[in-house]
C-alpha cells in the first residue's frame, strides 16, 4: 500500500512528465525467484586463488560508442577552467590497496581492476575483480584477505563461485542502518546470473548470507548496487543471450529483509527497453537520515548521443512492493548544459612514454549515485553524479569530470548545481566518483593522465559556501609511476567515492594506478580525507 506521500510524489511526476512530454505508464517488475541462497564459510578463513596462466580482459559491450570529434566543445557555460586555491582538506590515511604490491599478489590476472571500495562502522572493505580484502578503519592494518571473491559462493552456487564460469564487475556498499556488508558480480557465461551476498553481522570477515539470480533477458552487465530503506537496488546494461543486442537498462530491487534474515529471497526487475539511454545508476543512501516515508528509489540515466551532444538526463523512480506488484514510473527529464561524452571504444586518452591509450568510458554515469536527506534549517533532499565528458578542440582536446549536484528528485528534479572541472587544457581527467558529506561538502575524486604524466589520482571539492558549480583546487592523492602497456585501452571501469557512516564526514576515496609501466600490473590506492568545517 502506498502512503499518502508516495501517492503524491507520483501524482506530481505524472504531471510533470505530461506537461513534459514524456510517458506516463508504470512499467511492472518481472519477479525473479532465487536460483540458490545459503550460508557462506567465515570471510577471515578464504584462501586467495589467482588465475594461474589465464587473464582476462573485459570484453568492452558498448553498442553506441563513437570516438570524440575534433569540433569545439568549449562552449560549456558549466567548464571550469580558473585554477582555486588548492581544496581545503584534512588528509587522513593512504593505503596501498589490492593489485600489485598487495600482500600475497604477485600480478593481476584481469583488466580493468573495478575498483570499488565501501566503509563501515570499524573497517574498510576493496573489491576489484575477483578479489576483496578487509581493512581496519583506524590503522589501515590489513584485517582479512586477499580472498576470492567466489568463495562467498561455495558450495551455494557454481556459476558465482567462478568453477564453472567467470565472474566479474564486483561492487561493494555498507548496510549502514543494518549494519551489514552488501557484495555484488556477475557472472559471463550461461546461465547468466547476478549474485548477491549480504554479511550476517558487521564484521565483514565473518559469513555472508549468499544468493544467485538467474537473468531471464540474457547477459548483464556493468552491475550497480544501492542500499535504500525497503530494498537493494541494482542496475545492469541488459544484453540479449547471445550478446548480439543490447536490450536497454534494467533496473532490479532485491529483497533486503530477506536477504538479511538469510530467508529465500526475490529479486523484481524491469527492463527499459530504449537502447539510447545507458549507464543507468540506482541511487544510494548516505547519512543516517532516511528518505522522506514512502520515498521510491531513484535510478538516474544518460541518453546516447548519436555522436553529437545531449543536455539531458533521466530519472526513473522505483515504487518498491514486497513479495511483487513493483512498478517503475518515468522518466522525468532534467535539462542540463550540453555535453559531448568522452569516447567509450578504443584508446584516446594519452600516456606518458606509450603510444597506448586509453578508454574514455563516456556511455556510463560513473559509480555511486549518491543520495542525501538534509533536515533542520535547509531541509531538502540532494542526488549527486558525475560522468566524463569531451571538452576542447584538435591539440586542446581532453576529458573532464561532469558533475551535478539535483535536488527535489521526489517531486520536480531540478540541477541545483553543475559543473565541469578542467582547470588546464592539457590534462586529461576521468572515471570520477562523487559524495557529499553531512555539512554539504561534496569531495570529487578521479584518474589523471596526459602525453606528459602516467595516469595518476587526484580529488578536488567544494563546500556550500562557494560560487555554485565551482569546485577548489585539486590535489594529489598518488601520482603514477607507470603507464598501461600491451594493448590495454580499459581503464577504470569505475572508482569509488564513499563516505564514512561514523562520523558523516570523512570520505575514502579508492582508484587505480601503475608502480611501473607494463599491463596486467594495476595497483590500487585507498585515501582518506575530510574538511574542516564538518564536525
Amino acid at each position: 500500500m502506498y502512503t499518502r506521500r508516495a501517492l503524491g510524489v507520483a501524482l506530481a511526476l505524472t504531471i510533470l512528465m505530461l506537461l513534459a512530454g514524456g510517458p506516463v505508464a508504470a512499467q511492472r517488475a518481472v519477479v525473479i525467484h532465487e536460483e540458490n541462497h545459503g550460508l557462506s564459510a567465515p570471510m577471515r578463513t578464504m584462501p586467495y586463488k589467482p588465475l594461474t596462466g589465464r587473464r582476462a580482459l573485459e570484453q568492452a559491450r558498448i553498442p553506441n560508442a563513437h570516438p570524440p570529434s575534433m569540433e569545439d566543445v568549449t562552449y560549456d557555460p558549466g567548464l571550469q577552467e580558473k585554477a582555486y586555491p588548492l581544496v581545503n582538506t584534512t588528509p587522513g590515511l593512504k593505503l596501498l590497496g589490492l593489485g600489485v604490491g598487495f600482500p600475497g599478489i604477485t600480478s593481476d590476472t584481469y583488466a580493468p581492476p573495478d575498483t570499488n571500495a565501501a566503509v563501515g562502522a570499524t573497517q574498510i572493505v576493496e573489491t576489484v575483480n575477483t578479489v576483496f580484502a578487509v581493512f581496519d578503519k583506524a590503522t589501515g592494518a590489513i584485517v582479512a584477505g586477499p580472498a576470492s571473491l567466489g568463495n562467498l559462493w561455495n558450495g551455494v552456487d557454481a556459476n558465482c563461485a567462478g568453477t564453472s564460469t567467470q565472474f566479474t564487475d564486483p561492487v561493494v556498499v555498507y548496510d549502514q542502518q543494518a549494519g551489514r556488508w552488501v557484495i555484488q558480480l556477475i557472472t559471463e557465461s550461461s546461465p547468466f546470473k547476478i549474485c548477491m551476498a549480504v554479511s550476517t553481522t558487521s564484521d565483514a570477515t565473518g559469513t555472508y548470507n549468499a544468493y544467485a539470480f538467474i537473468d531471464p533477458a540474457g547477459l548483464p552487465d556493468y552491475d550497480k548496487l544501492a542500499v535504500w530503506t525497503d530494498a537493494y537496488y541494482t542496475s545492469v546494461r541488459q544484453f540479449n543471450a547471445n550478446e548480439t543486442e543490447f536490450l536497454g537498462p534494467n533496473a532490479c530491487a532485491s529483497d533486503r529483509t530477506a536477504m538479511l534474515t538469510g530467508s529465500a529471497a526475490t529479486m523484481q526487475c524491469v527492463q527499459i527497453t530504449n537502447s539510447g539511454l545507458d549507464g543507468m545508476l540506482p541511487a544510494n543512501l548516505d547519512g543516517a537520515t532516511p528518505p522522506p516515508a514512502g520515498s521510491p528509489e531513484y535510478f538516474l540515466l544518460i541518453p546516447l548521443p548519436d555522436a553529437g551532444t545531449a543536455s539531458t538526463l533521466q530519472l526513473y523512480q522505483f515504487h518498491y512492493v514486497s513479495g511483487g506488484g513493483s512498478t517503475l514510473t518515468g522518466p522525468a527529464t532534467i535539462t542540463v548544459n550540453k555535453y559531448k561524452e568522452a569516447s567509450s571504444f578504443g584508446g584516446f586518452v594519452p600516456q606518458l612514454g606509450t603510444t597506448q591509450k586509453l578508454d574514455g568510458l563516456g556511455y556510463a554515469l560513473m559509480h555511486r549515485l549518491a543520495y542525501r536527506n538534509f533536515t533542520g534549517t535547509n531541509p531538502h533532499e540532494s542526488l549527486v553524479v558525475t560522468h566524463n565528458v569531451a571538452m576542447g578542440s584538435g591539440s586542446t582536446l581532453r576529458y573532464a569530470p561532469r558533475w551535478y549536484e539535483i535536488r527535489s528528485p521526489g517531486t520536480t528534479p531540478v540541477v541545483y548545481q553543475q559543473g565541469t572541472y578542467s582547470p588546464d587544457t592539457t590534462t586529461y581527467r576521468w572515471t570520477g566518483s562523487i559524495a557529499m558529506d553531512k555539512a554539504g561538502n561534496i569531495a570529487l575524486g578521479y584518474s589523471v593522465s596526459s602525453p606528459t604524466i602516467s595516469p595518476g589520482i587526484r580529488y578536488t571539492g567544494r563546500t556550500p559556501s562557494q560560487t555554485l558549480g565551482k569546485m577548489q583546487g585539486e590535489s594529489t592523492i598518488l601520482s603514477g609511476a607507470g603507464s598501461q602497456e600491451g594493448f590495454l585501452d580499459r581503464w577504470g571501469d569505475y572508482s569509488s567515492m564513499a563516505i564514512d557512516p561514523s562520523d558523516d564526514c570523512t570520505f575514502w576515496y579508492a582508484n587505480e594506478y601503475l608502480q611501473s609501466t607494463g599491463s596486467f600490473n594495476w595497483s590500487t590506492s585507498l585515501f582518506s580525507f575530510k574538511f574542516p568545517s564538518c564536525r
